[in-house]
Order: C-alpha cells, then structure tokens, then sequence
C-alpha cells in the first residue's frame, strides 16, 4: 500500500471519528441508554457531513459560500426559520460578495475569528447587517470584505478573520430551512484572483482530511463535557428558568447584533412547560427546541418552534407557548418529540428597546385546554 499524507491524513480522521465517539457517546457526556447513543452518533455523523462539506475543500483564495446546516444535517444551534452559509477568507485578500435577498426580513454577514483549519472559533470579530448595505429593488446586493474602508456595503477583515457566516431569517407560516431552500443567490470571489487555484495535490488533500477531522474534534471533545464548560450570559443551568434577553458580545457563531435566552426544559411525561411572553419591537424573533446536541427537532414534520407569524397573541399582547409531548389543544403548542430534556431557545434579531424575560412554569398537562 502507498503511504502517503493524505492516507496519513485519512487514517487520523478516522481515529478521531473514534475517539469521538467512544467519549461524546459515552459515560463522559452523561450517556445512558441506547437512545441516548444514539442521538450523540447521529449528531456526530451531522458533524462529519458538515465537517466535509464546508471544509474539506475550503480554499480563502477561491472561496465557495457553502450551506452550513440543512433539515437532515443539524448542528450547532440551527434555525427552521433561518439559512446560514459560510466561506473560508483571509485578510491577505479582497473580496467582492453579491446576492439576494429572497424575501428575507433580516439579512447579515458575520466575521470568525480564529479557529482556523476547521476548529471552532474564538469569537465573533464583526457584523454588517441589511440596514449597511444597499439593496436594490429585486432585492439585489453587493457587499466589499476586506481592503480598503467604506462607508457602506463594506465590512474589513483582520490578521485574525477566518470566515465569514450569512444568516439569512423569515417570519413566515412555511418553514426556509426546509428543503427547497429561497434562492439567496450567494456568491464570492477575491478580487483580483485570475489564476485558477492548482490541481489538488496529496499535501492539499491531507490538509482537507485534518480540517475536517479539527472541525469534529473541536465542536465534540473541544467542547468540554456537560458541567464543565463557560457559558455565556444569555444561558441559564437552571431547568424551566429563562434569564434575561441579552446581546451574546463577542461570543462566537453569534449575531453579534442580536438578543438570546436559553435555558434547558424538564418535564414528565404528564407534563407541560407552559411560559408567558411578550414579543419585542426587533426585526424577527422565534423559539424554538433544540435537543441535547444543540440540534433542532424535525421541523419539517412537527411545530417544533414558532416565529411571531405563527404565533396567537391574547388581547393584550402577550401569548402563551406551550411545550409538551402531546398537543393540549391550545395555541401555541410546541412538540418536544417526547424529549422529557431539551434546550428552549429565543433570538430575537436588531431588537429595540427592553425585552420581557420569559417566565415558564411547569403545570399538568391535562389542566390545559
């Protein structure tokens, strides 16, 4: 057999596959049960898909925007009403992006900084949202990364960007995270950059594989285990007890000019958590169940979130969500799947003003209705 660095490469993805999976499914990670294995493998293979489909060909001088998560590839907090795409850049570049809007009511374009060669990154570095760039009537848009300042349709890379996320958010009654996606139109190129890239090469691919095996890596065992790890401000450890809406900073993978509130459920089967809120004046906001994994539930098939389009609000204002393992005939029902434990998640994007924090509390479920 020829050895090689790509082979060299290729057999350490797969040990680290292993690794992975013999600690992130394991005792470590509070795993018990066949379910329970079975969900952390599933979300390990999302992350091995995500992983070769972002960077394993990722190139900053011939840049793809490439569809971070989908309804069947799930990770990292993802979003029914919402697309995210991402590309490798680099400061040593200029790049020229253009797209569309699709109808979208909210649409920005995030900096990574740090994590480079697939691992996580450190934090957000900047943002350049829909009311800093211009759009034209079709919803057409053209935006500049890197070189020299502009006032607008610009946002600057530093020595320490590595990529840069779109996020692009609906409040509607169908689902945009669902197969077939809006056409955004998204598009990269460095400017300048006429020379077609080189023919991949066993150094090139072997670099590809420790992306990829990096980008499992850092978002599994890089993580830290359940008890171990810094959360941020807008996470509570407190099963059915939101806190206060806050901007997530710096924080990474975050929208840096929007507003979050997590906090974990815990209901029997019996149960429900049913919590009082109010939505803020902002752009778009929704709530939604993510499993254990940071994973959304089927949103395809099931009310596993809700945006303020679906949403039946009381007279004044106000509503009642309620989540549950089995619809109570009330409004607002969210389907936890049979989840006794999962994570609630509220965004609300370019809010204005305070914003209410939910208040959940845990009641029969057969009280309701």
């Amino acid at each position: 057999m020829d050895e090689c660095e790509s082979r060299a490469a290729f057999v350490d993805l797969m040990a680290t596959m292993g690794e992975v999976a013999d600690s992130y499914a394991g005792e470590a990670w509070g795993i018990a049960g066949p379910q329970d294995t079975a969900g952390a493998l599933r979300a390990l293979a999302h992350l091995l898909e995500g992983g070769l489909l972002g960077h394993f060909e990722d190139n900053p001088k011939a840049p793809v925007f490439r569809q971070i998560v989908s309804s069947t590839r799930k990770s990292l907090g993802d979003n029914a009403d919402a697309i995210y795409f991402d590309t490798a850049v680099s400061n040593a570049y200029v790049y020229r992006v253009t797209g569309n809007t699709a109808g979208a009511i909210y649409t920005s374009f995030t900096m990574e900084e740090g994590g480079g060669d697939g691992a996580f990154p450190d934090s957000t570095g900047g943002i350049i949202n829909d009311t800093q760039f211009d759009i034209d009537a079709d919803g057409n848009f053209a935006i500049t990364l890197g070189g020299p300042a502009q006032d607008r349709n610009w946002l600057p890379l530093t020595d320490h960007t590595t990529r840069i996320t779109s996020r692009h958010y609906w409040e509607e009654l169908w689902r945009p995270g669902a197969e077939p996606i809006p056409d955004v139109q998204l598009a990269v190129e460095a400017i300048g950059a006429t020379e077609p890239p080189p023919p991949p090469s066993d150094a090139v691919i072997a670099a590809g594989f420790r992306r990829v095996a990096n980008y499992v890596r850092s978002r599994t065992l890089g993580m830290g285990a359940p008890g171990t790890r810094d959360l941020p401000d807008f996470v509570s450890q407190i099963p059915n007890e939101f806190p206060p809406p806050v901007t997530p900073r710096n924080h990474p993978l975050a929208a840096i000019d929007a507003a979050y509130s997590m906090a974990p459920y815990l209901i029997g089967p019996d149960e429900a958590l049913v919590v009082r809120m109010k939505w803020p004046t902002c752009r778009c906001a929704n709530v939604m169940i993510w499993n254990r994994y940071l994973q959304t539930l089927d949103y395809v098939h099931r009310t596993v979130s809700l945006n303020r389009a679906e949403t039946v609000l009381d007279a004044d204002g106000w509503f009642t969500a309620v989540i549950a393992h089995r619809d109570p005939g009330v409004p607002n029902w969210i389907d936890t799947e049979g989840n006794a434990f999962a994570m609630v998640f509220w965004r609300f994007m370019l809010p204005e003003g305070p914003i209410e924090t939910p208040q959940g509390t845990v009641v029969p479920l057969d009280s309701l209705g």
